[in-house]
């Protein structure tokens, strides 16, 4: 077994004073050795974190036990190290950007379990629909889902009508983990869908639990792996590299700075290009350096996890950290 964990998580729930929350919880973070980032706002809580095993435990354990996040469910995922290079414990208007009129505690599509929703998915009344953004699903999405070509899920009610005509049909969208969905199917319903459902836990959790079948190609992830697998059934590539259109499913970010694409990229195109995309972007005197992993964190300099601490005063407020 390997000795850190990845947990992704999100729960809607009210947080009266998100800003001493955000605190709270930023200080456990310190005190776990946790890296990641976490989203705290007035209608819930978003996270994805690595640590070791028993650190990932605790904080599952104090978050379960906050009488706020009563159920809340992690998807926990094995690795060998950190796959975050810092902590970020933000206060934000939404957990997910959205600025969607609808409120998920209030009415949003059916849960589908995992293995519920992989009876579902060939039912020939059923579409799927695709809620990420399309760098996420270029690389991979459920076989025959519906995709649309935005940047993120606020461009949502540009797109509704791509599937209007089906209105008649069972509709089950998917994320990544699940989140979006709760306010893109309650949009849906909003919109005069009836028939609405969602994947609950997202690909992720499918993967885990029931195996992947039909999750053709690889799912996009916020940390440093950049994507994982999740069909255990019956994988396929599905995407092609961005210079040479070879199949492959290796995502990078383009090492131009300026640039910093999601692109699909073979290695054989990696080495010769130095992980750009273009042309244009090799030439970029700014140029990172192509390390093979294609990820480049955000160059800082002095970090520490407790520069959360810094007041908007300029003023730092004293933490006393437990050494591990």
């Amino acid at each position: 077994m390997k000795p850190y964990r990845v947990l992704l998580y999100y729960i809607y729930s009210p947080i009266e004073n998100p800003e001493q929350y955000r605190e709270e919880h930023h200080l456990l973070c310190l005190r776990l050795n946790l890296l990641g980032r976490v989203i705290v706002a007035p209608e819930g809580l978003n996270g994805t974190v690595s640590g070791l095993a028993a650190d990932c435990d605790a904080y599952m354990e104090t978050l379960g036990n906050d009488p706020r996040f009563a159920g809340i469910e992690f998807k926990v995922d094995d690795s060998d190290g950190h796959t975050f290079q810092k902590l970020h414990v933000r206060v934000k208007p939404e957990i997910v950007h959205s600025d969607l009129p609808v409120d998920p505690l209030k009415q949003t599509g059916i849960h589908l379990e995992p293995e519920e929703f992989r009876q579902l998915k060939n039912d020939p009344n059923v579409v799927l629909v695709d809620m990420r953004s399309n760098y996420e699903h270029a690389v991979g999405r459920f076989k025959g889902a519906i995709t649309f070509d935005m940047e993120n899920l606020r461009e949502l009610p540009d797109h509704v009508h791509e599937i209007e005509h089906l209105k008649d049909k069972k509709i089950i969208t998917y994320c990544t983990g699940g989140i979006k969905c709760e306010k893109a199917s309650a949009y849906l319903l909003s919109r005069g869908f009836e028939n609405v459902y969602q994947l609950h836990g997202g690909i992720i959790k499918y993967g885990m639990e029931a195996g992947g079948e039909d999750f053709e190609g690889q799912c996009y992830v916020f940390d440093n792996r950049v994507t994982v697998d999740v069909n255990q059934v019956n994988p396929v590539t599905v995407s092609t590299c961005y210079r040479c259109g070879t199949p492959t499913a290796r995502m990078i970010n383009c090492a131009s700075p300026a640039c910093n694409n999601h692109i699909t990229l073979c290695e054989n195109c990696g080495h010769d290009h130095a992980g750009t995309c273009s042309d244009n972007c090799k030439n970029d005197p700014d140029l990172r350096p192509y390390d093979g992993s294609g990820y480049y964190g955000k160059r800082s300099v002095g970090y520490t996890p407790e520069q959360g601490f810094i007041s908007r005063r300029g003023q730092k407020t004293e933490v006393a950290l437990s050494t591990p």
